[in-house]
């Protein structure tokens, strides 16, 4: 027999019921996989609000847990594809959600499953999801470096990963620099703790991550783009003339000569430098290789 209930009227509804169903379900929540399941429902429509679904929108979920955001995406009126790595988890949420047709649940890893499997080839898509802490860093870069890149991600992730991507010189790091010159993030609010089960022990908070595609570097220029970056943080007490010249094997006196045609002192040091005097130092690397 179909079942008539809305997607969300198949939902716990309160955070004992959540708790009597992972149960039920005899599931423990795996640290090592950064579960910390979202069950607040006031978070999960602000989340859905934030990333502006819309009736017939695709949308590619990554760690759907147990399926609160999930039923809210479809209750919202998207088409969901929902990734999720958990054995345990995927019976549940096609049991839960068994007859939507607007659902699709992969049994897959998102950091190693074929994308262009997942999602139809030129399909626009946006990515919205609770991603599981452990991979949340790993997970945006992918989509960020895919040939066909979502409209949008909004995504939840732990606190401090979220002011990391929205950093600003002098507290930049690696993962300031890969997104912000893929693409354009917001910090949009903070989630307490109290907000999941369990509850971590740190806050959460939802970031929008606009991809920009090529508009700031080729492709073709981000092998030595990054080479030169991660160069620059790998030492990153160090001033970043004697961290590069620790990297590459390029005299230390022409890698000075480099940063300053770039525009960087070379006695700063990498949390310092911005996105934009990174691409000029790519540039004038480039010309001088």
């Amino acid at each position: 027999m179909s079942d008539a209930r809305t997607p969300l009227e198949r939902l716990p509804h309160t955070r004992r019921e959540w708790s009597a169903l992972l149960a039920e379900l005899g599931i423990q929540p795996r640290k090592g996989m950064g579960q910390n399941f979202l069950v607040e429902p006031s978070v999960v429509g602000k989340i859905v609000k934030t990333a502006g679904v819309a009736p017939g929108d695709l949308v590619v979920e990554v760690g759907p847990g147990l399926g609160m955001l999930t039923g809210h995406l479809l209750h919202a009126g998207a088409a969901v594809t929902s990734i999720e790595l958990d054995r345990e988890l995927v019976p549940h949420l096609r049991n839960t959600f068994g007859n939507v047709e607007q659902l699709t649940v992969v049994e897959a890893d998102a950091l190693r499953v074929p994308l262009d499997q997942v999602i139809p080839g030129g399909a626009s898509y946006s990515v919205v999801a609770n991603l599981p802490y452990s991979v949340a860093a790993a997970v945006i870069m992918r989509f960020l470096e895919l040939p066909d890149l979502p409209e949008s991600m909004t995504v939840m992730v732990q606190r401090e990963v979220a002011e990391r991507l929205v950093a600003t010189p002098p507290d930049m790091t690696v993962l300031s620099v890969a997104a912000q010159v893929l693409s354009d993030p917001k910090l949009n609010f903070m989630v307490a703790p109290g907000s999941f089960l369990p509850p971590p022990k740190v806050e959460s908070a939802v970031v929008t991550l606009h991809p920009i595609g090529e508009a700031r570097i080729a492709t073709d220029q981000r092998p030595l783009f990054f080479e030169i970056v991660n160069g620059g943080f790998r030492h990153k007490r160090k001033q970043v003339l004697n961290s590069l010249a620790l990297e590459f094997d390029v005299p230390k006196v022409e890698i000075a000569s480099r940063l300053i045609a770039g525009g960087i002192d070379p006695m700063r040091r990498a949390q310092t430098i911005s996105v934009a005097e990174w691409i000029e130092l790519t540039r004038v690397w480039e010309r001088a290789a």
